[in-house]
């Protein structure tokens, strides 16, 4: 987070140092993984962070619970919901023990009307927090982080080392710290953290002491494994217990250099718990720089709308990605934007993309197997067949790349995120548009398109990493008028024409109903992009799979126009500044501060 002044000589650090020596600040501590406050607590209190580390979480209605910031020593935290005289919104735990000093509100505001510089220097907190929640930026991103080998076998040092470098290479500082500093003092660790913008700890297997003081002196960790074996059957995961409470441990998988599809990892997602699942070809200089993306808040995070056929224009979207040299690091989509999402995850090139969906699709109609309407339309057994062929019995935890899609589940009435299980299943939900392919039951739960709850899920892909958002969205533009619901003057003509295997006129009301998003769901999935792309494909019929290449133009036309006018490369749009950067930058001000990026 971007430091207004230096923590230590602040007119809060002074007016709470003043207060604790009188007795009318309380000093405590705080054990790592403990809460300090939940969302709905009064707040009555405001807190300023002694020693250690706390992380803010929240939790949108209906979302996931996602991470917000840290707060870290010399900085204040409840400071909004006090000023507000409103309930706390989010939670606030300890990432570490730390050591943590409580003022009452009311010696607060009497000591802000007796020192103006005290709300003042809080104001300008308050704005740059504003400011980075406006722009769903994190407020004091992680800088410090463990990777700790979970079986025996190759040290992963050399791996840690080249993260370092790519990290580097990103234009920061950064450091790798091993078992040899197992007895070093806390001002040592503290020192380290202060002169590096990314400080990188090292545990090997076996080193049991050392992976204790990791789990407690980072802020996020990665557990390390070996993607061909099974996992170690008694995995001690008390190494980092504050960071496994609050879900800020992920695990990276390694594998052969030329290996074609991980396998099995599932197990290792219930035998560590991890939160993130990230896969790693040894020696490949792609995956190390996914992940350096990852550590410095500069990942992609790509999603894709439902729409029918007109989501043939995010294969268009994804052609422009790769010719720019955008990376894709996350993906997630809904409906026909979850399969071509899963297109990406599986790792197929353009070429593998568009042979695979003009066979799945535009060869054949997918819903041309009519059925009695009892539950549905179509049979769904086309659609069946062909997720099958290319998707096989893949599991979503065995994609190269992190990958969600939604589902809409019915007995519920929320929307279902699926992260895990067989791939086709989730996909099979995803697509389910009710009324047209027969619903998926899962555990007694009705699942049908996802679209019908959330046909744009980029604020789910903003609490899963740091980094900047592109966003695909195909319902933007008229979408449905008269002439689409006319019956057919002449159902001999309607089936000689092979106009039929679209669906009757139903089949585009229904589609339609299912995947059209309020103003509001629109617009705040939208404000969650950071490169929002609506390509212009009103002209093609949501139920025409034929529209293969308008659509892919359209796509790649609108991505391409987006991306000219960006004033620098997407992987920067979030960039955070290093200490060298802000070492130049100009003495803190509100001025400054509206301005200031992420730290």
């Amino acid at each position: 987070m971007a430091s207004l002044t230096d923590p230590q000589d602040s007119a809060l650090a002074r007016l709470f140092a003043r207060k604790r020596a009188s007795g009318e600040a309380v000093w405590f501590s705080l054990p790592g993984g403990a809460v300090l406050y939940g969302p709905g607590e009064p707040a009555d209190q405001l807190y300023l962070v002694q020693t250690g580390r706390l992380g803010a979480f929240r939790r949108e209605e209906g979302q996931e619970r996602h991470f917000v910031g840290i707060v870290r020593p010399g900085e204040p935290v409840g400071e909004m919901a006090l000023i507000a005289g409103l309930p706390h919104s989010a939670t606030v735990a300890a990432l570490r023990d730390s050591e943590i000093c409580a003022l009452p509100r009311d010696l607060f505001f009497d000591e802000a009307e007796r020192d103006p510089t005290v709300m003042t220097e809080l104001a300008r907190l308050m704005i740059l927090r504003t400011r980075q929640a406006a722009t769903q930026t994190s407020v004091g991103a992680p800088s410090v982080f463990g990777f700790m080998a979970v079986e025996e076998g190759p040290s992963i040092r050399a791996l840690v080392e080249d993260l370092e470098a790519a990290v580097e290479a990103l234009g920061y500082a950064a450091t790798v710290i091993g078992a040899e500093a197992q007895h070093a003092p806390t001002e040592w660790f503290s020192n380290v953290e202060r002169d590096h913008d990314f400080v990188l700890f090292v545990a090997e297997q076996g080193e049991t002491g050392w992976q204790h003081v990791v789990g407690r002196q980072v802020d996020r960790l990665f557990r390390v494994g070996h993607g061909a074996n099974a996992p170690p059957a008694m995995l001690d995961l008390s190494t980092a217990e504050p960071l496994q409470a609050q879900h800020l441990i992920d695990l990276i998988l390694l594998h052969p250099a030329d290996h074609p599809q991980p396998s099995g990892s599932d197990a290792w997602l219930d035998a560590t718990e991890a939160a993130r699942l990230f896969h790693m070809r040894e020696g490949n200089a792609a995956d190390i720089a996914r992940i350096a993306r990852v550590l410095t808040g500069q990942s992609v995070g790509l999603v894709l709308s439902g729409g029918g056929a007109r989501a043939y224009a995010h294969i268009g979207a994804i052609r422009a990605l790769h010719k720019a040299g955008v990376p894709i690091d996350f993906v997630g989509g809904v409906s026909m934007g979850a399969i071509i999402a899963a297109g990406v995850a599986m790792g197929w090139d353009d070429e593998e993309m568009e042979t695979r969906i003009r066979k799945a699709f535009v060869t054949t109609s997918p819903l041309d197997d009519i059925a009695f309407p009892l539950v549905s339309m179509i049979t769904g057994e086309k659609v069946r067949m062909r997720l099958d062929e290319h998707f096989g019995d893949t599991q979503i935890s065995d994609l190269w790349l992190p990958f969600f899609c939604l589902s809409s589940n019915l007995t519920s009435g929320v929307y279902h995120l699926h992260k895990r299980g067989l791939l086709r299943q989730a996909l099979r939900a995803s697509i389910s548009l009710p009324g047209i392919l027969p619903p998926v039951t899962d555990n007694n739960s009705v699942l049908v398109d996802g679209a019908v709850m959330k046909n744009f899920p980029a604020d789910i892909m903003r609490s899963m990493h740091l980094g900047p958002v592109v966003g695909i969205d195909v319902t933007y533009g008229r979408s449905l008028d008269a002439d689409d619901v006319k019956a057919p003057k002449s159902l001999w003509r309607w089936f000689w024409s092979g106009e039929w295997r679209k669906g009757p006129p139903i089949v585009a009301l229904l589609m339609r109903s299912a995947t059209v998003s309020t103003g509001r769901e629109a617009a705040m999935s939208r404000q969650a992009t950071d490169v929002l792309v609506m390509p212009k494909v009103e002209m093609i019929d949501i139920r025409d799979w034929k529209a293969y290449a308008p659509a892919v133009e359209a796509g790649q036309k609108a991505t391409q126009d987006v991306l000219d006018q960006l004033d620098r490369p997407v992987t920067d749009l979030r960039r955070r500044l290093s200490l060298a950067e802000e070492a130049m930058a100009p003495a803190p001000g509100v001025a400054a501060v509206m301005t200031a990026g992420p730290r």
